[in-house]
Parts: C-alpha cells; sequence; structure tokens
C-alpha cells in the first residue's frame, strides 16, 4: 500500500512538473522564453520518446535547438550564450533546450553523442539535422533559417 502511495505521489510530481505551459528553466524560474534543461523524462515529454516510438516524432510545437553539452567542455561554454542569445531573439519562435551529457549519459549514449557541443536543429516537420563543435552565432542563425526555416 505504502508502494503504491509513494509511486502515485512520484507520478503527481512529474506530471505537475513537465505538464502545462509554463516552461522551468535550469534555475527553476517559469516562463515562456527560457532555455530549457532536460533529463531523460523531461526529454521524453518535450522532445521525443525513444523508448515508445521507432520512428522520429518530435513533441513540440515550435522548431528546437538541442544541445548535447558538458560542464567542463570549453566550446560548449563558449556556444552556451550564444544559444541564450538566440532563445530571446528568437522570442518563442523556436525553443532551445540543453542536455548535460555527464548527468544524462543514457540520453548521449542513445543518440551516439561522441564530440561536444552537439548541435542538433529540430523542424517541426522532417528530420533534425546535427552540427559538431562551436558556431559562431551567424552561422547558427543561417541553420535556424534554412533547418527551422524561422525568422526572426
Amino acid at each position: 500500500m505504502k508502494r503504491i502511495l509513494f509511486i502515485s505521489l512520484i507520478s503527481f510530481f512529474t506530471l505537475t512538473l513537465v505538464s502545462g505551459s509554463d516552461k522551468v528553466n535550469s534555475d527553476g524560474e517559469k516562463g515562456e522564453n527560457k532555455v530549457i534543461y532536460l533529463n531523460k523524462d523531461t526529454f521524453k515529454e518535450l522532445v521525443f520518446n525513444y523508448e515508445t516510438n521507432k520512428e522520429w516524432k518530435y513533441n513540440g510545437n515550435v522548431p528546437a535547438i538541442l544541445d548535447f553539452y558538458a560542464d567542463w567542455c570549453g566550446p560548449c561554454r563558449q556556444v552556451a550564450p550564444i544559444l541564450d542569445q538566440l532563445q530571446k531573439e528568437y522570442d518563442g519562435k523556436i525553443q532551445v533546450f540543453k542536455v548535460n551529457t555527464d548527468k544524462e549519459k543514457e540520453l548521449a549514449s542513445v543518440f551516439g553523442i561522441r564530440s561536444l557541443p552537439t548541435i542538433v536543429f529540430i523542424p517541426l516537420n522532417g528530420e533534425p539535422q546535427a552540427a559538431m563543435g562551436f558556431r559562431p552565432k551567424a552561422d547558427m542563425e543561417k541553420m535556424v533559417t534554412e533547418i527551422l526555416k524561422v525568422n526572426k
């Protein structure tokens, strides 16, 4: 009985955290125009449930940029402020997601991440496309326009 109650409480809190229109950033702040840091569960909810879907199906309602990074990675630290700027400048037209590969080893393994940063551009329709390594802001904006089909 205690186990069922515990599982029910965990399910309730998990649904509370990932549902609704409010998005939560790494600092726990809510807002519509924030970079979202993902763990395995929020990844499956907001991006792609790789456990139940065999073919790619993006769960979002705006195109996305997915950054696989690590805190120790120099190029990752260089690209982070660019991604923050893009999130703000595109004002709800795209969503930037980040996955810390040191904390989310399963996600990194499932998606074959071997180079950091790996930045994945996810259009609403079609297949995602990845870019490895640091990219200057102008290159990132070009990829947003060409791959995600989004203009400022």
